[in-house]
């Protein structure tokens, strides 16, 4: 039975919102969201893994209700689908509603009346029912003086630093290991605090590996300086901090929020999941599967190492346009609606070329049981992968910085470890390429800000298999290691 027209939200009419149908804003979403992805992966110089991260996450639990609403026949039905999985987008955090606002608007839509305001945060309270940590929020002059009666930040050690470029910008996490001042419960845990620092708008970094205890955090009206050890510094235009400690509701923090922190209530603030009616066909559902696969794949980017084997630019040109062809196929009469699923799945394959068609195939048959959708050429030999299109240019080679991190040592089996991501050219006109490597255990990790300031030449010590170096922009970046690298820096 079709819903009344009184199901739909105030302002809402079956024609959609303000004029434009939540059908179509859901479907400019995902391309919205596939050209940001590309736009990030365009120009290995300029790699943003953020943005690819966070654009192809959210479409992690929206396809299927995307699909479901494409999928089906009625106006009416379409947009109240449509419209469901809108707010349950957005319900997960404020920076979605944002994006999601914003990205219309790229597109042509205003949803600001569609999306209610979010919820006032409000401390929340775990299994055991102790107070939480805040969210993420900014470092101010009050969230440093508050901290500083709980946490030690001069005993504090460096756990993790990562500099990346995002663009043209730089961003930065610095992770600290943090004594408490304070005395957690019998049986808690014992290691110390950690405290994260996620920086954007970097406009100087310097960083040694000799020198990592003791942090100072000085926000101040034109942005937040760092410093850490006698010489480490990091300073930007903006700063969040975050708090992971089991024991935080133990802290004078803690105890203050725990007394105004109402009872957990094991009731979610986000919207009722999109209802899962409306059964798809088996080729629309395979369509779906293969593109939250490769979403999935696109997100794999969040691991450093994993950045320059995903073909971002190519998986993006085959599935250009996704979501309006998704709802033009849904928009086909029901006898002629799976067909024109599987010519769409077809023309995906057809733009990934043969190596991309391979692997949609694979999909198909190990997650939507259907070996009949794409014609692959089974010879892996015919056509070269795209990870691999360009041949390695001749010495000497030239890298640009796009991300460099140190990891401290975390428990045995688990030793210090450095990763940098690098940008290397390949022959005349030919893209630059991605390569992501690291090394166990470096002697030697030295940063400065300058090591981001384009190509350079990237100078070598050593064999990439045993003691060997690194380093780029005369010693702006310097990595040393006894036991070699992951991968060849050409």
């Amino acid at each position: 039975m079709t819903p009344p027209e009184a199901a739909l939200p105030p302002g809402v009419s079956p024609e959609g919102v303000n004029g434009a149908p939540a059908m179509a804003v859901l479907a400019a979403l995902l391309d919205r969201s596939v050209q940001q992805i590309a736009e990030a992966a365009a120009d290995a110089r300029w790699y943003d893994r953020e943005t690819i991260r966070a654009a192809s996450d959210v479409w992690d639990n929206n396809l299927f209700p995307l699909f479901r609403a494409a999928h089906s026949a009625r106006p009416r039905t379409r947009e109240r689908r449509a419209l469901a999985a809108l707010k349950w987008m957005a319900g997960i955090s404020e920076h979605r509603r944002r994006w999601m606002t914003e990205q219309a608007g790229v597109a042509g839509y205003d949803i600001g009346p569609l999306l209610s305001m979010a919820e006032p945060y409000v401390p929340g309270r775990d299994h055991r029912g102790h107070v939480m940590a805040p969210l993420p929020r900014a470092v101010t002059v009050a969230c440093v003086e508050e901290l500083l009666p709980d946490y030690d930040l001069a005993a504090a050690e460096v756990s993790h630093l990562r500099v990346e470029r995002a663009g043209a910008d730089l961003t930065a996490l610095l992770q600290l290991a943090v004594p408490r001042r304070f005395a957690v419960e019998e049986g808690g845990d014992l290691a110390p605090a950690r405290l994260n620092l996620a920086l954007d708008r970097v406009t100087e970094a310097a960083f040694d590996l000799s020198d990592t205890r003791g942090a100072v955090l000085d926000p101040r009206i034109d942005g937040i300086d760092v410093s850490v050890g006698a010489g480490g510094r990091l300073r930007a235009d903006a700063a969040e901090y975050w708090c992971d400690d089991r024991s935080w509701h133990r802290s004078a923090a803690g105890r203050r929020a725990d007394a105004v922190t109402p009872p957990r209530d094991r009731r979610s603030g986000r919207p009722e999941p999109p209802p899962s009616d409306g059964k798809l066909g088996a080729v629309a559902y395979a369509a779906a599967v293969l593109l939250r696969h490769v979403m999935w794949e696109i997100r794999s980017v969040r691991y450093p190492g994993e950045a320059d084997r995903v073909p971002v630019s190519a998986l993006c040109r085959a599935f250009e346009g996704a979501g309006a062809a998704v709802l033009a196929a849904g928009s086909a009469p029901r006898a002629d609606r799976e067909a024109a699923f599987r010519d769409l799945i077809r023309v995906w394959a057809d733009r990934g070329g043969p190596v991309l068609a391979r692997s949609f195939a694979g999909v198909l048959r190990s997650s939507a049981g259907r070996d009949d959708l794409i014609e692959a050429d089974e010879d892996p030999v015919r056509a070269p992968s795209p990870l691999n299109e360009t041949p390695r240019p001749p010495e000497p080679p030239r890298a640009a910085l796009v991300m460099a991190a140190w990891t401290a040592a975390r428990a045995p089996g688990h030793p210090a470890e450095a990763q940098l991501q690098l940008a290397l050219p390949g022959r005349p006109s030919a893209p630059w390429r991605l390569r992501s490597l690291s090394c166990p255990t470096p002697h030697a990790f030295r940063l400065a800000g300058a090591a981001f300031q384009g190509p350079g030449a990237l100078a070598r010590t050593g064999k990439a298999t045993g003691p060997s170096s690194l380093g780029l922009h005369r010693g702006a970046l310097y990595v040393a290691t006894e036991e070699g690298w992951s991968a060849s820096a050409d």
